[in-house]
Order: structure tokens, then C-alpha cells, then sequence
């Protein structure tokens, strides 16, 4: 099963030039001078003064430039990417395809790990922005509003991924999640399993997953699954730990979703502990589509990503805007597909 590949144009919703201390001046009704001394030497204003200037400064999202008057080119030929975690390897195809393509293109990468948790992100943007990168990769879409203000106020080309929105940023490598939560729900039916449930992890991908494959079963006319969250990034041991928390909640269950391959082996480990036959007596299924999916015993049934295709996107997406051409598209929709293995 596949979502397939659309390409579609979206306006682009973010500025093109960056927030100038001028802006931030005449929204304060003050001098750029008194701006820059808020910025530098803010004991130096007056209090009523460095209010009124921070508040334009939150305001329209300005990040003062930490590069400006060193020796610097017109470009940094340096791209940042946020991910949520380095653990595991569910970005490794995405990193490894950036690294390279940008490379080819004369760009280096830096990678930032922002956690699942939006304060952290707003920390990183900032210092970020603040270093001028001709170009910045985000995972997912789930931004603080003061997030999104520093993003869209920046005017540095942004690409979101591994998610979907209607109103991105800038441009979008769109993958939707409620679609593989449908479509994983849909094949375990298929596969005569009627009592599901879902181990996953507490972010907002994770749930939009879950909460689409509740959905889905409601609409095939299945039981409710039972579902359980642990906390991100998801382990082994979580697995093993969840399937037992699964099993407690008094429900037969013939299947179950993990929201990490590393998860699904632990739920593996732990069937086999306790005698069950997979697929026979449980049913698993992961995502990600990790290396180790393939050669575990029994091998992984897994929603597979293809995150060296947005790797490679993102870099060519960055290269045109900084190139002054533009992306011929500014959304492009991500496939999945469902690879069967032994576990389901």
C-alpha cells in the first residue's frame, strides 16, 4: 500500500528579505541607533525605552544578525537542520541525502536536535537565525506561534518535513500521517486482525497516527483499540514494557501498531517471552522502516518513508531559492508504503 507522489504550487508565506532594524525603529518609534543599543547595551536605555523596543522586537520576530560586520560573503553556504532526535536512525536516510546533495551543491550542513518540545525549537531558532544559514530543514509543522513568527520574519528560505499543513511556512515536503494511520488500520483488517491496538510515542505525529488508526477501525466497524503513549524517543524497552501495559487493560488484542520500529522489536521480544506466535496469536507493525526490520526474527512488517528522497528534495528546494530561481513547486507530497514482512 502507497500514498503516491502529487505535486502541487503554494504560494509562498513567508518574507523574502528578512525583519531590518529599520522596521524594528519605526515600529517602536525610535531611532535605529537606540535599537541597536536595546540590542547591545541595554542597561543603557531607559526601562520604559527597552520595553517598548523589546516589544516591536517580539513583535515582528527580529533576530539581530550575528554575522553582520564580520568578514563575511553574501552567502554562508551553510544550511541547518532540526531534527527531534539523533537516537535511532528513522532520520539517517533524510541526513545522509542532505549531507551529500548539498555538498554537490557547495553548501555544508550543520544538524541541531530540537527535542519533541517546542521550547527547546524557539531556543535553537533563534541562535540560528541569528547566523544567517542560506537555508533551514525543519521536522514537522508543529511550531510555537513565536516560532512560526521568527520563521516567516527571517526571510531565510525554510523547508518543513515529515508533515503536512495547509499553510506552510515556505515550502513543504508534505507527509500525512493520519493517512498512515488509516492505511496501517485498513491492512491489519485485511489481514483478518479485528481486536487492535496502538503503542506509541506522546508526540504530535506519533498521535496524529494513532488517532487516525482509532478512527479507521471505528469506521470498519472494529472495537475501539486499545491505545497506550510513552514518552519520545521510543525504545526497545518501551516496547517490551507497553505490550505488557496493553495486555493488562483487560482487552484481547490481535494486533498491535508501534509508532517505532525499535518499539515493534520490543514487542516482539516480549511475545516471544511469553510464548505467542506472531503473527498468529499478535500481529505487529512498526514505522520507519529501519535497517534491522528486515533481518530481525520474525522480520518486521513496517510503513516505510523514503526519507533520501526528502533529503535530496530539500537540498534542490534550498539550492533554487538561494539561487534566486525559486522551487518549481513549493509543496511536494511524500509517499509511504506498507512492507510486508513476517511479523503481520
Amino acid at each position: 500500500m502507497s500514498s503516491s507522489t502529487h505535486r502541487s504550487s503554494a504560494p509562498v508565506r513567508k518574507a523574502e528579505k528578512g525583519v531590518t532594524v529599520r522596521e524594528v525603529a519605526q515600529a517602536a518609534g525610535v531611532s535605529m541607533i537606540t535599537v541597536s543599543r536595546v540590542i547591545n547595551t541595554p542597561q543603557a536605555v531607559s526601562p520604559a525605552t527597552l520595553e517598548k523596543v523589546t516589544a516591536a522586537i517580539e513583535a515582528l520576530g527580529y533576530v539581530p544578525n550575528l554575522m553582520a560586520g564580520g568578514l563575511r560573503s553574501s552567502r554562508s553556504n551553510l544550511v541547518m537542520v532540526l531534527v527531534p532526535s539523533i537516537a535511532g536512525s528513522l532520520f539517517g536516510g533524510m541526513l545522509t541525502a542532505l549531507t551529500r546533495s548539498l555538498e554537490a551543491k557547495g553548501y555544508q550542513l550543520m544538524v541541531g536536535q530540537s527535542g519533541y518540545h517546542t521550547p527547546r525549537e524557539d531556543a535553537l531558532l533563534r541562535a540560528i537565525i541569528g547566523r544567517r544559514p542560506d537555508g533551514i530543514v525543519l521536522t514537522g509543522v508543529m511550531h510555537s506561534p513565536q516560532g512560526r513568527t521568527l520563521l516567516q520574519a527571517s526571510g531565510i528560505p525554510i523547508v518543513e518535513t515529515w508533515d503536512t499543513t495547509p499553510t506552510p511556512i515556505d515550502m513543504l515536503l508534505s507527509l500525512s500521517h493520519a493517512d498512515i494511520g488509516a492505511a496501517v488500520s485498513r491492512y491489519l483488517h485485511g489481514a483478518g486482525k479485528t481486536r487492535h491496538a496502538v503503542l506509541s510515542g506522546d508526540d504530535e505525529r506519533a498521535r496524529l497516527r494513532a488517532q487516525s488508526f482509532v478512527e479507521s477501525a471505528a469506521a470498519l466497524g472494529l472495537p475501539e483499540p486499545v491505545v497506550h503513549y510513552v514518552p519520545p524517543a521510543t525504545t526497545h524497552a518501551q516496547g517490551r514494557e507497553g505490550l505488557r501495559e496493553l495486555q493488562s487493560r483487560g482487552v484481547a488484542i490481535d494486533a498491535v501498531f508501534c509508532s517505532s520500529d525499535l518499539m515493534a522489536a520490543g514487542v516482539l521480544t516480549e511475545a516471544m517471552a511469553q510464548g505467542l506466535s506472531v503473527p498468529g496469536d499478535l500481529a505487529v507493525v512498526g514505522f520507519g522502516d529501519m535497517e534491522f526490520a528486515a533481518s530481525m526474527h520474525p522480520s518486521i512488517t513496517s510503513v516505510h518513508v523514503d526519507g533520501a528522497a526528502i533529503g535530496a528534495q530539500a537540498a534542490d528546494m534550498i539550492a533554487a531559492r538561494a539561487n534566486g530561481d525559486g522551487p518549481q513547486n513549493h509543496v511536494v507530497e511524500i509517499g509511504f508504503r506498507i512492507v510486508t514482512r513476517d511479523s503481520a
